[in-house]
């Protein structure tokens, strides 16, 4: 069974801004520029390591005018990095130097944590892991390869309580319960990239709201089709949860639900992967459009903000 996160979507403000923080900042790989295939008239932004396998994607969603989000139960509270552990030091100095709110390092499950935010808010942190130097990573003129993130550590969930949704993890998604640190319950699969999911349990507390800076939802990896098929099947027989019709994203097929506590999930395929419509080399370079929206090309690169001047 293949295990752990495939991708985290959010929401952001302006699309360049976006763009400069994700890559510039903090080194990732614009692996695809597309459209949110649902409202044509918006990017769907994708970012992810050197191989854009998944596990290392981090997606946005950017829409000029967003309101801010609200943080509260019922959402991912942290989206998590994987970096060398001896990069802890060279991210402290970066942030600084970039100014972007950051907090101190603090431990947890034995693992160096450094939260920071990004231009909308959004709830972000490195996690330096000893052993995983060897995962793929490209510097820039910035960022050494030996510091660069290597893909998702994992996401931290905000939640009521933890049970139902630990249920779902454990009994359809591949992880396994991995410990408790105070009202923090750990998750782990299988996989070293995108590998965990922690809840913290808050009891009765104000609920989010969805806006920049808020995290639309998060993907869980399906080797196939029947994989995933498999996945969906379990939901309805045992928890009585119904999903979406499968939806052809053109480089991964998904299924959505929304789990017991509230959060958006989605099952996606690994393949057919990103280099089904540009070489590796290229990703990220052109705007690429699903078939149905390629004759209106023109009209829709006319409606999309400016990346770069």
């Amino acid at each position: 069974m293949t295990q752990g996160l495939h991708h985290v979507t959010a929401i952001s403000g302006p699309a360049r801004r976006n763009l400069d923080f994700y890559t510039r900042k903090l080194g990732l790989r614009l692996v695809k520029k597309t459209v949110n295939f649902d409202d044509p008239g918006s990017y769907h932004l994708y970012y992810g390591n050197d191989a854009a396998g998944p596990g290392s994607l981090l997606t946005f969603f950017p829409w000029e005018q967003a309101a801010p989000g609200r943080a509260g139960i019922g959402e991912t509270q942290e989206t998590r990095f994987l970096v060398p552990e001896a990069a802890i030091g060279f991210w402290t100095h970066r942030l600084i130097s970039e100014a972007v709110p950051h907090e101190a390092p603090v431990r947890l499950f034995g693992e160096t944590v450094l939260a920071f935010r990004d231009p909308d808010g959004m709830r972000l942190a490195l996690v330096g892991v000893p052993g995983i130097e060897g995962e793929p990573a490209a510097g820039t003129g910035e960022i050494p390869a030996e510091a660069a993130i290597r893909g998702l550590h994992g996401v931290s969930l905000l939640l009521r309580e933890a049970g139902a949704t630990g249920a779902i993890l454990t009994d359809v998604l591949g992880f396994t319960e991995a410990g408790r640190e105070g009202t923090v319950l750990r998750y782990r699969s299988g996989s070293g990239i995108g590998g965990l999911v922690d809840i913290r349990e808050a009891g009765e507390f104000l609920p989010g709201r969805m806006g920049a800076g808020s995290v639309h939802h998060i993907a869980f990896r399906a080797a196939d089709d029947a994989e995933q098929a498999a996945m969906r099947a379990r939901l309805a027989e045992t928890h009585r949860l119904r999903t979406t019709e499968q939806q052809d994203r053109n480089y991964f097929r998904s299924l959505y639900f929304r789990e017991p506590g509230g959060v958006l999930f989605e099952i996606a395929t690994d393949g057919p992967g990103f280099t089904v419509d540009e070489p590796l080399a290229d990703l990220g370079r052109g705007l690429k459009l699903p078939a149905q929206y390629e004759p209106y090309r023109q009209e829709i690169e006319a409606r999309l903000p400016a990346l770069t001047d």
